[in-house]
């Protein structure tokens, strides 16, 4: 696939779910491809902002097109925090220690990222604020001074059992929680399972290996 190919799906799954063309943007996913593959096959399809998850990678892209815009969408190691000085929202907050040093962080960077806040989706080995816990971290986080833009989830696995029902019903309770709590701002979805999110309402989807094949 390509870009064009997955915009076309994107623009297909919102007029399907009744949405505005372009109320869901597509980030696009460019860890292990080079700044000259980016530029290639990404940038000349649209100014879309592009998700990194691997923290020298990150640095050293976006010290080399600081006027781009940089996600940051992996798991959130202390180690890493350094690297993220020209991001500007980082996806993958579930710790209040981690907005604590963000904030102490972007002290010296002069500007501090936007941030979401990423729900657990029910499996064991994933990353994530349980749902029940969220009105408190948001609080905790908001209380660092970071904004808090809206929350992230990882759909089930398919592999792992879960049906197209059941990660509906994930991403349908995230965005539940999200309103409730006045967030906006909702990651939510992949390369496999989009469509979905964006029925339930997605504003940031996460595509990476489309892009490339």
């Amino acid at each position: 696939m390509s870009v064009p190919q997955v915009l076309a799906g994107l623009r297909a799954a919102e007029r399907d779910a009744g949405r505005p063309a372009g109320s869901a943007r597509l980030v696009a996913v460019t860890k292990g491809h080079t700044l000259d593959e980016i530029g290639a096959q990404i940038l000349p399809h649209g100014p879309f902002p592009l998700g990194e998850s691997r923290g020298q990678e990150l640095r050293d892209k976006s010290t080399q097109r600081p006027e781009l815009e940089w996600h940051f969408i992996g798991p959130l190691q202390r180690n890493k925090i350094k690297y993220l000085g020209r991001v500007a929202l980082i996806h993958t907050i579930e710790a209040v220690w981690q907005a604590e040093a963000i904030a102490q962080a972007a002290q010296g960077w002069g500007h501090a990222p936007d941030v979401l806040i990423q729900l657990h989706n029910g499996e064991a080995q994933k990353h994530g604020v349980p749902p029940h816990d969220l009105p408190a971290t948001l609080a905790a986080v908001q209380a660092t001074g970071l904004q808090v833009r809206g929350v992230m989830v990882i759909a089930p696995d398919e592999r792992a059992g879960a049906d197209p029902a059941g990660i509906l019903r994930v991403f349908q309770e995230t965005a539940a929680r999200a309103h409730d709590l006045g967030l906006p701002e909702l990651s939510m979805g992949m390369s496999a399972d989009y469509p979905l999110a964006v029925q339930a309402g997605a504003t940031l989807i996460r595509v990476g290996r489309s892009l490339f094949t």
